[in-house]
């Protein structure tokens, strides 16, 4: 059993799928959200979607930050993961503008004070003002705010984000087709519209991340941030501190802490760009989230073959993981996005130029893979000289 089976929770999320399996999929059965006629306006042109996700246990990093610097700025940065794990998902099947988002806060009161609750809040608002700029309107409805400190032990933070858009403009994944090529767009590095270094992490992992970088100190003296069924020999059993002071592979120095909270980098004014100017080009989008690089198998139209053979190299946080967990290259690619969180499935002739406009917004972005044929659906993925199979 992997250690992140044994921390309790699951990269595939097979419970979960098995539990939905038997749910409508929506009008789109492979698109990336579920996709229903437009109930709301009643118009067979317009289709209707509402999304939930949210900030993961990264909210337990944040909250370790917190108390070991007092920085309650970190939450702002909470708020924004929230935020962009919906936006995100939303982004693939071609929804960026005129959103609903409302937020789910749920808090233990005797562990969170008001000034955690107010910087969550206001971080979402920055960040709704801020994507403004780029034309990508989101409104802010308010939420639950709810003290459950019976179930909750420190604070879980998510959102819902609805949209009513024109059928037309719907990405659904039912165009990805053999002969396909794979844009990849870097997660880390410093996008036009960030203002520091992000290390590309994402909010997905962080159960992992936490426990196999940081020391045991952490669960001795926070036990609050620790399931307390779990068995000892999977809880924080790293070598670093918050503070240990990192140098990217940008140059620029931080620390462990502000690695792992690197915000969740929205890809919303890019993908606004792509979308507007290459919709016929683009086949299909996936969000490299839970489950990584093997993601996209969940929404492939039918059977082929997906080939990663050109991934970026892991920025530097992933090795830092890798370091001190031990894991493999298959656990790693199968729970990390490893540097690319949004892959675009396009035509070969407009890989260029696809490539060209991400690289406008300050973003690497190369081919990262190709679509062949299959009798089944299945990826390869290769590091180095290694050809994982899925």
């Amino acid at each position: 059993m992997s250690l992140y089976s044994r921390r309790g929770v699951s990269a595939q999320k097979e419970e979960v799928h098995q539990a939905t399996a038997s749910l409508d999929k929506g009008l789109y059965p492979f698109a990336f959200c579920k996709i229903y006629e437009d109930f709301l306006g009643n118009d067979a042109e317009w289709v209707n979607l509402m999304h939930a996700d949210g900030a993961g246990t990264k909210s337990i990093l944040a909250y370790l930050y917190w108390k070991e610097t007092g920085e309650v700025s970190v939450w702002k940065d909470i708020a924004r993961d929230a935020v962009a794990m919906n936006l995100d998902d939303l982004l693939c099947v071609g929804i960026y503008d005129n959103l609903l988002f409302s937020s789910t806060i749920d808090r233990n009161k005797s562990r969170i004070p008001g000034e955690v609750l107010q910087a969550i809040i206001e971080g979402t608002q920055e960040f709704f003002d801020e994507l403004k700029l780029y034309g990508v309107h989101i409104h802010f409805l308010g939420g639950e705010t709810a003290d459950v400190g019976d179930l909750v032990r420190t604070i879980a933070v998510n959102g819902t984000m609805t949209a009513r858009w024109q059928k037309s403009k719907i990405i659904s994944n039912e165009k990805i087709a053999v002969g396909d090529v794979i844009v990849g767009i870097s997660s880390s590095g410093r996008a036009s519209y960030e203002k520091v270094y992000n290390s590309g992490i994402g909010s997905n992992g962080l159960t992992s991340a936490r426990h196999d970088m940081l020391e045991s100190s952490y669960g001795h003296y926070y036990p609050e941030t620790v399931e307390p069924m779990l068995d000892k020999d999977v809880i924080y059993t790293g070598s670093h501190k918050i503070s240990d002071p990192v140098l990217t592979e940008t140059g620029e120095e931080t620390t462990v802490g502000r690695l792992l909270l690197s915000p969740t980098r929205t890809y919303a004014p890019v993908v606004k760009a792509l979308l507007e100017k290459y919709f016929d080009k683009i086949h299909g989008m996936i969000h490299s989230s839970g489950g990584g690089q093997t993601k996209c198998l969940k929404y492939l139209p039918g059977p082929m073959r997906i080939v990663k053979d050109n991934l970026f190299k892991p920025p530097i946080i992933f090795d830092l993981i890798r370091q001190s967990s031990g894991a493999d290259d298959r656990e790693m690619y199968q729970v990390f996005n490893m540097g690319q969180r949004l892959e675009i499935y396009t035509d070969p002739t407009a890989a260029n130029a696809l490539i060209d406009t991400i690289r406008g917004f300050g973003m690497d972005a190369q081919v990262i893979g190709r679509v062949e044929e299959s009798a089944k659906k299945e990826l390869l993925i290769r590091v180095g000289e290694n050809q994982i199979g899925y």
